[in-house]
């Protein structure tokens, strides 16, 4: 088993898709705050800032709560779904 950390921030550079993808738990905050990221076909090209601006929200804050989600998930850190290392 990998012995990952979990992230200290988020990378200005990550979608909100891939956020979701690789830390599940994410997905309730972004419920939690009504942002309509989950599913969304511009999700994969927004990264944090992005949605929030187009939410109007605080980054700062869901930052912090996306942060702590990530934590505590389960499948803290998992690979990213563009990582082409090793496939086929």
């Amino acid at each position: 088993m990998l012995d990952v950390k979990p992230p200290l921030t988020i990378d200005p550079d990550m979608t909100v898709d891939e956020i979701m993808r690789r830390w599940p738990a994410t997905i309730r905050v972004f419920i939690r705050h009504r942002m309509l990221c989950i599913g969304c076909p511009i999700g994969v090209f927004h990264n944090l800032t992005d949605a929030c601006d187009a939410h109007r929200l605080d980054e700062e804050t869901v930052s912090r709560e996306l942060l702590a989600a990530m934590t505590n998930d389960d499948l803290v850190s998992g690979p990213s779904v563009f990582e082409t290392t090793g496939a086929r």
